[in-house]
């Protein structure tokens, strides 16, 4: 009889939590300067990552025992939308309590950096006082639940945003650790039933559910553990097509970890979508491997079992009807940047933000499309009074604008020098990056802090070539885990070392397709050089209409020819000559 697989470290840490209390409440009372791993484990479960700036330590000479601790909170916003009062709310607390800035996440959440362990409580207590939360942001259960941000008014529309929030809901932690250990909520004794869904160990590792319209999928629906397409009928949300599967995490140097596009699991009536998710995430949370963390995801259980037998699994489970998906028509990708009607008379209007960091900056070094972004939005929300919603592109949404308040947002946008989206490269408009150096505890390379200047390369050579006009994702990874979504991307830099990057090429801005690996350990400094062979022959020979991903994928995607680099030189070399 085979051996049983022993539980990871962070299985069992989650098992001893007593449901993720575990010593956090002390920790947080007493003088240490950080929480041992275990409690690190339940903290994410709270909505936050114990970090320290790396290059500070490495500057200083010292040791583990001399880092200098801050954390990283995240706040769950199922689909992204928030009112003009709790966004003013958390861009004080980003002055308080924060580094100054803030983060919008890929997922449509918000993030604060550099939080101290002493203003963690009240921090938290402060997002909670908003009426958002940091509960299940991170963590090994369902994350932040996606839909798209537009605010048009159609009845589909605004039934896929209520169903983002019901399922969030649904599947978020019953624990009542968070009200005790952040809200002085009353203290009671962990109960087997006090995770009725969950468990004592919750999930293998994170579950991450969107929700896409017909026609577009700005929340890149094929990556997701759970994505939920709606199926229309004269407008209105009558069921969904189940996907399930897709994940973009993988690590260096182990084959057996890869990037996956969800699979079609069939069409549900939407009275059972909740429970449709719900059972996915239960075929999950009992099947997903809980020995090798890195083969924990929904993903593995779907390749290795195949479509049937989980098909199999899911119907054994659930009291209802999966029929076979509907066809919702071909794909579409918008960012929603710029200046929309809303169907009610009223406009929302898109304000790009890259790498979704909003701050200030005072010193423009030619790369920077900030400006004084966080005042400008700051003023905006203060003085308008707008619905905010946060995309999956990391950009912002000002909402139910009359026309008086649509010209004085571009009054505001101007003053404060915050370049309009129109204004904005194809390449920078598409583009997204990690967070990664200095505090990500996973980081191998920059990604955020130097994506600038590599867009600005970019943009001159793709002008140069006659392609500013082309649409083209380009995204950058401080590790292979996939955070910044880029191996769905035209392009794609992934760390490989502390001065080096993968490159992938041949996905799509539609998301519905996975790159392929194009070089190896890039220097920084020759990302541009290594492709530019590939971007001469886009340009020179590419169809009506055909992006980059296209081209690569029908000239050299095929297996019989491949582009091979080697250093500066990027020489293009054909399989067989």
């Amino acid at each position: 009889m085979a051996e049983e697989a022993k539980e990871s470290k962070v299985e069992v840490a989650k098992r001893h939590s007593r449901h993720l209390r575990g010593k956090i409440a002390e920790t947080l009372a007493g003088d240490a300067a950080s929480f041992e791993h275990d409690d690190q484990v339940s903290l994410k479960f709270h909505g936050i990552y114990q970090q320290f700036d790396r290059e500070a330590r490495k500057a200083a000479g010292a040791g583990k025992a001399d880092r200098q601790y801050s954390f990283m909170v995240r706040v769950k916003v199922p689909g992204g939308a928030m009112t003009a009062d709790q966004y003013l709310a958390l861009d004080r607390l980003a002055d308080e309590r924060a580094d100054g800035t803030l983060r919008i996440t890929t997922r449509e959440g918000m993030q604060f950096h550099g939080v101290l362990k002493g203003d963690l409580k009240a921090h938290i207590a402060g997002i909670n006082a908003s009426l958002l939360s940091t509960l299940s942001a991170c963590g090994d259960v369902a994350r932040n639940v996606m839909t798209c941000p537009a605010p048009v008014q159609s009845d589909g529309l605004r039934q896929a945003q209520l169903l983002a929030k019901e399922l969030a809901v649904e599947l978020c932690p019953r624990t009542g650790a968070y009200h005790e250990i952040w809200l002085d909520g009353e203290k009671v004794a962990s109960s087997e039933n006090e995770e009725p869904f969950y468990g004592p160990q919750y999930l293998p590792r994170k579950f991450k559910t969107a929700i896409a319209l017909p026609g577009d999928n700005c929340v890149d629906i094929f990556t997701q553990d759970v994505g939920l397409v709606a199926v229309l009928h004269d407008g209105v949300l009558t069921g969904v097509n189940v996907l399930v599967g897709g994940g973009l995490g993988m690590t260096h140097g182990k084959d057996d970890t890869f990037a996956r596009l969800g699979t079609p699991l069939g069409y549900v009536n939407v009275e059972h979508a909740v429970d449709a998710v719900r059972t996915v995430a239960a075929v999950y949370r009992d099947f997903g491997n809980r020995s090798d963390r890195r083969h924990a995801r929904l993903k593995y259980v779907v390749e290795q079992w195949g479509i049937e037998p989980f098909r199999d699994e899911f119907r054994r489970r659930v009291g209802f009807r999966l029929a076979p998906p509907v066809d919702t028509g071909p794909w579409e990708y918008h960012d929603h940047l710029g200046l929309h009607p809303q169907g009610d008379g009223r406009w929302f209007y898109g304000i790009f933000v890259e790498n979704g960091r909003i701050k200030d900056v005072t010193v423009d070094n030619g790369s920077c499309h900030h400006r004084r972004l966080r005042s400008a939005l700051r003023e905006l929300v203060a003085t308008l009074r707008p619905g905010v919603v946060l995309t999956p592109s990391q950009n912002i949404l000002l909402t139910d604008l009359d026309r008086d308040a649509v010209d004085r947002v571009d009054e505001l946008l101007d003053d404060y020098g915050v370049v309009r989206s129109a204004k904005i490269s194809l390449a920078r408009r598409y583009s997204l990056a990690c967070p990664a150096m200095p505090t990500c505890g996973l980081a191998i390379s920059e990604a955020e802090r130097v994506m600038p200047s590599v867009i600005d390369q970019f943009e001159r050579e793709l002008a140069e070539l006659g392609l500013a006009g082309e649409r083209l994702t380009i995204r950058m990874t401080g590790c292979p885990n996939g955070c910044a979504r880029p191996y769905t991307a035209d392009i794609a830099f992934v760390g490989r070392s502390a001065t080096t990057y993968d490159v992938f090429v041949g996905g799509s801005l539609l998301g519905d397709r996975l790159v392929d690996l194009f070089a190896e350990n890039v220097p920084l400094g020759e990302l541009l050089p290594a492709l530019r062979p590939l971007l001469v022959e886009w340009a020179d020979d590419r169809r009506d209409g055909e992006g980059l991903g296209d081209y690569y994928q029908r000239v050299h995607g095929d297996g019989l020819t491949k582009t091979i680099l080697t250093g500066a030189k990027a020489e293009k070399v054909a399989s067989g000559e």
